[in-house]
């Protein structure tokens, strides 16, 4: 498969590494030669300096072989030229990135009609992830499928939660009365993500992640030791594009939200936008603001400013006036891994959630969804089994799985099975898998052909 990623900024670079795994003939485009230089370093994909929405420069790469064009600069204008260009120069399928929510909203114009056949707002996306935590808010990480039939759910053990100490298996006997399967563990000191078989042990500070049925996620707190967390009063600090489809979002769904604005002229325009959100002019890190703005009455605090470090200090602060949940927007990969160690319940990345979101036009097999973990190098994936596929000929615990992999459950006929061993997968039926990047191919050769 041949794939061009025009901009080798964060999105195109976390493109690009999840590319450099596989053998996909990768091309990565940019005017920055201090990035390219450094993608040269690290990642095994090709570079190429110049502009990209260059006809000459298109068609010198070979963008009439490209499977994927995948448009991911910063400047929306520049992604739709790109898009355009490309398709009309032989291109198979286009991505655009792009920031006005009006285009992926609207019913008048087809954009396929001009050679953008899909497009991601990374901003859409944050406001959707958040709004997702905070209806699960003891959980620090989930993600949903099919309308939350089957859930990945990430929690971070502390002592209270009675599986430390236990293999996978004991825990299993010990709370048979509830479907989970526990799919991932990341623990402090080792790189690797475990795989858990039934031998493994959780311990004290393991952020384990849960592949659970709808019906179980009630069920499924005492096990993490954590109790669910009611909230109803939100306090969001920054206007921005995040901030201000976060806030819609919520009122929606009847959260009762406060919203920080530095600037005076954009808190005028927010406040007549946003008729449900309580809009306040002034400096999120003026603690005396926060207390007046009763900051201890809070139930959560999201902290989406264009500032990382801005985000992560309000966060602490709020967190240690008694917040409940905390939720940071970070620009720089690096602060991925630290939220836990921190204090900060959840940290997020827009780039990071828009390039997963991307990667399942990459995949083979009929992917239906595909996520990323938060600062675990793997996939989720919800596969739609086609008539003949590997996978329907035997069994799970026949079917020589690799140790890298594990599935997560089953969705048939709207309904959410368990994925234990004796159940044999069917045509048509909706699969998640938890997978290792150098597992990835081996997977996707069961649910083909």
């Amino acid at each position: 498969m041949k794939i061009i990623i025009a901009g080798a900024g964060d999105v195109g670079f976390h493109l690009a590494k999840l590319l450099s795994y596989e053998s996909q003939d990768t091309y990565i485009v940019d005017s920055d030669g201090e990035k390219l230089n450094y993608i040269n370093n690290h990642l095994d994909v090709i570079t190429k300096k110049g502009d990209a929405t260059s006809i000459k420069l298109l068609k010198e790469i070979g963008i009439e072989n490209a499977d994927l064009l995948l448009a991911v600069t910063e400047s929306q204008n520049t992604n739709f030229t790109i898009s355009v260009i490309g398709k009309a120069l032989g291109a198979k399928k286009t991505i655009a990135r792009i920031h006005n929510p009006e285009f992926l909203d609207n019913d008048t114009i087809d954009f396929k009609d001009y050679g953008v056949d899909f497009m991601i707002s990374p901003e859409e996306l944050a406001a959707e992830e958040i709004k997702l935590l905070l209806h699960q808010s003891s959980f620090n990480d989930t993600i949903t499928f099919e309308n939350g039939l089957f859930n990945v759910m990430g929690a971070t053990l502390g002592y209270k939660s009675p599986i430390v100490d236990l293999t996978v298996k004991e825990a299993k006997d010990k709370f048979n009365m509830v479907d989970f399967i526990t799919i991932a563990i990341k623990r402090e000191g080792i790189a690797q993500t475990i795989i858990p078989r039934g031998d493994s042990v959780y311990k004290m500070n393991d952020q384990v992640y849960f592949s659970v049925p709808n019906y179980s996620i009630e069920k499924l707190y005492p096990i993490i030791g954590k109790e669910h967390i009611d909230i109803k009063n939100v306090m969001i600090l920054g206007g921005g594009s995040v901030g201000q489809k976060t806030a819609r979002n919520l009122c929606k769904d009847n959260f009762k939200v406060k919203l920080i604005e530095i600037q005076r002229e954009k808190a005028l325009c927010l406040a007549e936008d946003l008729h449900n959100t309580l809009v306040i002019n002034g400096d999120g890190r003026d603690l005396e603001l926060l207390e007046e703005e009763n900051i201890r009455e809070m139930d959560a605090f999201i902290a989406v400013t264009g500032n990382s470090e801005t985000n992560i200090m309000s966060c602490l602060v709020a967190k240690s006036k008694g917040v409940k949940k905390t939720v940071a927007l970070v620009e720089n990969m690096d602060y991925m891994s630290i939220s836990q160690t921190i204090g900060i319940d959840t940290l997020i990345n827009k780039k990071l959630i828009a390039a997963s979101n991307i990667f399942r036009h990459i995949r083979k097999g009929e992917i239906l969804a595909l996520a990323n973990l938060y600062n675990i190098d793997a996939e989720i994936f919800e596969f739609e089994v086609q008539e003949g596929a590997k996978v329907t000929k035997k069994p799970i615990k026949q079917l020589r799985f690799p140790r890298e992999a594990v599935f997560g459950g089953v969705i048939r006929n709207g309904e959410a099975l368990m994925s234990f061993g004796d159940i044999q997968i069917m045509e048509g039926d909706h699969v998640i898998v938890f997978c290792l990047p150098e597992a990835i191919s081996t997977v996707e050769e069961f649910f083909i052909k």
